[in-house]
């Protein structure tokens, strides 16, 4: 089926439009809205469906230059799914994490592999939510544990979390934990009251 059709847009719409059917079908088919109904599998089925036009469409206008040549049998191409996340990997380059995690979160779990792990390590590490980020690595090492990217991403994080084992947010203090900072305060209070309060605090 033509992915434009699917998602009830003209191949001529702009990205702004595509986006806003993208997320309006999204919200409308999630599988969570019907957990527990006898739609479930449809719902689900369609959820594929959608974050599958809206993949190929994104493709296909990166690649403009081929895309009016692309053969409309393309489009049930029984082999594609939704692996490659690239439009995601853009959003979360260009600091659009919001959107980067409604596109992820869009996808039905099972098609959360471990390329889906870990681009949300990638959001919520750019977040500042580290332990979550650590969390989400860990699952994506496990499900592909060649992946050099995956590994390297939960080697740095784990390297954060030991050199910052109290797990505080080192954003913005060059470093130094609010603990640290508080520490430091104290030490440099009790060396003004050694010194007998002479003004040098």
């Amino acid at each position: 089926m033509n992915p434009y059709q699917v998602l009830g847009v003209s191949e001529t719409a702009s990205e702004t439009e595509i986006k806003n059917a993208y997320r309006e079908l999204a919200k409308k088919y999630h599988p969570d809205n019907y957990a527990g109904s006898p739609l479930a599998d449809v719902a689900e089925q369609k959820m594929k469906e959608i974050n599958e036009a809206y993949d190929t469409i994104c493709d296909m206008r990166r690649n403009s230059s081929s895309a009016n040549h692309t053969d409309s049998a393309s489009y049930n191409n029984s082999s594609y799914t939704y692996s490659s996340f690239s439009d995601v990997r853009r959003l979360i380059k260009e600091g659009r994490l919001d959107d980067a995690m409604q596109i992820l979160n869009g996808v039905t779990a099972a098609n959360r592999n471990a390329e889906w792990h870990f681009l949300m390590g990638m959001i919520f590490s750019r977040k500042g939510w580290n332990e979550q980020a650590y969390s989400y690595f860990q699952t994506a090492c496990r499900m592909d544990p060649s992946n050099q990217e995956f590994m390297s991403a939960l080697n740095n994080m784990n390297a954060r979390r030991t050199y910052n084992p109290g797990g505080y947010n080192t954003v913005g203090t060059g470093g130094c934990s609010m603990c640290d900072i508080c520490t430091g305060l104290m030490c440099m209070n009790c060396c003004c009251d050694c010194c007998g309060g002479n003004g040098c605090c």
